[in-house]
C-alpha cells in the first residue's frame, strides 16, 4: 500500500496526466448552440425585461423536460426556494428542517421568511439528509398537536422539510417523503444542483409541493442568473406567479396589488439564454457522465480515496465530481486542495456546516459529528462538461 503522505502528489499527477497543465475551473459554462441567435432575437424585440416570449417558452420546455405540470421562472435559485417556503405556508417564527451540509442559500431562504432553520444530519450514501437518524430524532423532539408538528424543546411549529440533492445526487426521496407525511411536514426540494437527475425515473424537484432549481453560471445549464419553481399544483403555480410579479392584479393600466409581493420574475433576456441551454442539456449530461467514467478509471485503483457514485435507483447529473477520502487520509485533504489550486486546478471542499457559520450558531440542530466527518472527506474536482470533449486534455 502506498504511503498516505504520497496521496496529494498521486492525485496531482493523475489530474495533470489526464488534463495537462492548463488551468482548470471547477465548473464553467459552455455555449455551443443557439445562445447568440436567441439573445439577438430577444434584444431586437426590445422585450428584454420581465415579459416576452422566451419566458413562456422556457417555462413550458422546462416543465416538459422535468415532467412537472408547471414551471415558474425566477431571478435565482434562492428566490425560488424562498417563494416555495411561502407557498408551503411557512410563517415567521416557525422552524424549517434543512440539511447542515448545503450551500448557505438554503438557510438564507428560510430566514428571508423570518423562519428558523433547524439543521439535520446527512448520510454518506447520498450526501443528503439521513432518513434513519431523522426519524429517530423527530420521535424524540417533536409531537403532533392539532395535526401540526411541534418541537417539544422550543414550542415552535415545524412547518416544512427541505431536501437538498447534493452535487446533483438525489437524496433518499421515498424515505424522506414518508417521514414528512408521518410528521405532517410539507416537503420542499432544493434541487438547485440537480437539473437532469432522476430518482426511480422521476425528475428531482417534482416530488414535494415545490422544487427549486438554479441556473447560476456554475450550474449544468445556465441563464446567467436565474432559477425556477416546479410544482404539480395549479393553484400553487398561480400563487407563485402572482407573488413573483409584485402581487399585481392584472389590469390594462392601473397598478393594484393585493398583498406583499416580490420582484422576482426572470428577465426575458435570461430566459432566451436558458432556452438555448436547455436544448443542449442531454448532451451536457452525457458529457458529465463520460467525465465520471474517466475519473472512475483514474481513481479506481487508488488507495485512500474513492469517487462518489450515484446512489442506488438514481440517475445523477454528476454536477460536481466528488472524491471521498478514507478516514485515515482526511488529514491530507488541505494539502491536496492547496497544491492543486496553486497549480491552477480548481478543486474545492464541501461547504462548511451551516450550524458552524456565525449567522447560524444559535439555531437548533441534530447531533452532527458524523456529518462533520463526512464533510471533512469531500473534495470536488473540475467538472465542466467540456472536459470530456476537449482534445487538448487527452480526452
Amino acid at each position: 500500500m502506498k504511503s498516505k503522505y504520497d496521496l496529494p502528489n498521486q492525485i496531482i499527477s493523475a489530474l495533470k496526466n489526464t488534463f495537462g497543465s492548463d488551468p482548470l475551473a471547477l465548473h464553467e459554462p459552455s455555449f455551443e448552440g443557439n445562445e447568440l441567435l436567441y439573445l439577438k432575437e430577444c434584444i431586437d424585440s426590445t422585450f428584454v425585461s420581465s415579459s416576452g416570449k422566451f419566458i413562456d417558452k422556457f417555462e413550458l420546455e422546462l416543465a416538459n423536460y422535468t415532467g412537472a405540470k408547471y414551471a415558474i421562472a425566477v431571478v435565482n435559485g434562492t428566490a425560488a426556494l424562498q417563494i416555495s417556503l411561502l407557498l408551503a405556508g411557512v410563517k415567521a417564527g416557525e422552524e424549517v428542517l434543512i440539511p447542515a451540509l448545503t450551500f448557505v442559500a438554503t438557510a438564507n431562504a428560510v430566514l428571508y421568511c423570518n423562519a428558523i432553520p433547524h439543521f439535520l444530519a446527512i448520510e454518506e450514501d447520498t450526501l443528503g439528509i439521513d432518513p434513519d437518524a431523522l426519524r429517530i430524532y423527530l420521535k424524540k423532539i417533536s409531537v403532533l398537536r392539532s395535526n401540526e408538528c411541534v418541537n417539544k424543546l422550543t414550542g415552535r411549529r415545524i412547518g416544512a422539510i427541505v431536501l437538498m440533492h447534493t452535487f446533483g445526487h438525489p437524496s433518499k426521496i421515498e424515505d424522506l417523503s414518508s417521514i414528512a407525511k408521518n410528521f405532517n411536514l410539507t416537503l420542499i426540494e432544493d434541487a438547485a444542483e440537480s437539473i437532469g437527475s432522476r430518482y426511480n425515473g422521476q425528475h428531482t424537484g417534482t416530488f414535494g409541493l415545490c422544487g427549486a432549481l438554479s441556473f447560476n453560471g456554475n450550474k449544468t445549464i445556465t441563464t446567467g442568473g436565474g432559477g425556477a419553481i416546479l410544482t404539480n399544483d395549479l393553484e400553487v403555480a398561480k400563487r407563485a406567479k402572482h407573488l413573483i410579479t409584485t402581487a399585481k392584479i392584472p389590469h390594462r393600466w392601473e397598478f393594484r396589488h393585493d398583498m406583499i409581493g416580490y420582484n422576482y420574475r426572470m428577465p426575458n433576456l435570461n430566459a432566451a439564454l436558458g432556452c438555448a441551454q436547455l436544448e443542449q442539456l442531454d448532451k451536457k449530461l452525457e458529457a458529465k457522465r463520460n467525465l465520471y467514467i474517466k475519473y472512475n478509471k483514474i481513481f479506481d485503483n487508488f488507495k485512500g480515496v474513492r469517487l462518489f457514485t450515484e446512489p442506488k435507483n438514481c440517475k445523477s447529473n454528476y454536477w460536481l465530481q466528488t472524491l471521498l477520502l478514507e478516514d485515515e487520509f482526511v488529514t491530507e485533504r488541505d494539502d491536496i486542495l492547496e497544491n492543486l489550486n496553486s497549480m491552477g486546478i480548481m478543486v474545492r471542499p464541501a461547504w462548511n456546516l451551516l450550524n458552524e457559520l456565525e449567522p447560524f450558531t444559535m439555531f437548533p440542530h441534530m447531533e452532527l459529528s458524523k456529518t462533520k466527518s463526512i464533510q471533512a472527506k469531500i473534495i470536488n474536482l473540475p467538472s465542466s462538461p467540456s472536459l470530456t470533449f476537449d482534445k487538448s486534455n487527452h480526452a
